[in-house]
């Protein structure tokens, strides 16, 4: 297994340097900041549920159903599979490049991509299919920031982004009829 963790590792160091010019960009530096920190905490979609059930696009009972979904969501990822693994951060100490929030669990696998790709699977299956590629183009933003601002690697947004959307699979299948 060592071998194949060894592979993993010198994957993300050579893919982390196609991400290195995006590091030098203000304009990029600003919106990877800014998409880190709403994220936190699954922020944005917390906020997209309550502003859909205002404005009528979700019911409330959906939006409710969505913040106990997304915690049950990162209490499985951080307090199970993320204690299984503890790997370390690319950056222990940050970079001062970024002002995000230095999480104090380990790296693997992102929750900030399993979140967003959990809360678009689900957000998806409740709303009117043009609403996905808006929710799409969120997660992604979010789940690459995550790389950017060096707080993970690249497999671990990878991982995170996969098991978030099979998460949301899962529970979609149970909460269809909820309106």
């Amino acid at each position: 297994m060592s071998a194949f963790v060894a592979r993993v590792d010198r994957l993300d160091e050579r893919l982390d340097t196609y991400f290195e010019p995006l590091r030098n960009s203000r304009p990029l530096v600003y919106m990877f900041n800014t998409s880190s920190a709403v994220g936190d905490f699954g922020a944005i979609w917390h906020v997209i549920g309550v502003v859909g059930a205002v404005n009528g696009t979700l019911a409330w009972p959906q939006a409710v159903t969505l913040a106990l979904l997304m915690g049950a969501e990162s209490l499985l990822l951080n307090q199970g599979i993320k204690r299984i693994f503890q790997r370390r951060r690319p950056t222990v100490a940050g970079d001062d490049r970024f002002t995000v929030r230095r999480p104090a669990t380990s790296s693997f696998p992102s929750g900030h991509a399993s979140s967003a790709f959990f809360a678009t699977v689900v957000l998806s299956g409740w709303v009117d299919a043009g609403w996905t590629t808006a929710f799409i183009v969120f997660a992604v933003i979010i789940a690459l920031s995550r790389v950017v601002v060096r707080i993970h690697h690249v497999s671990d947004i990878v991982v995170g982004s996969v098991a978030g959307a099979l998460l949301g699979t899962i529970a979609l299948q149970f909460t269809t009829s909820i309106t």
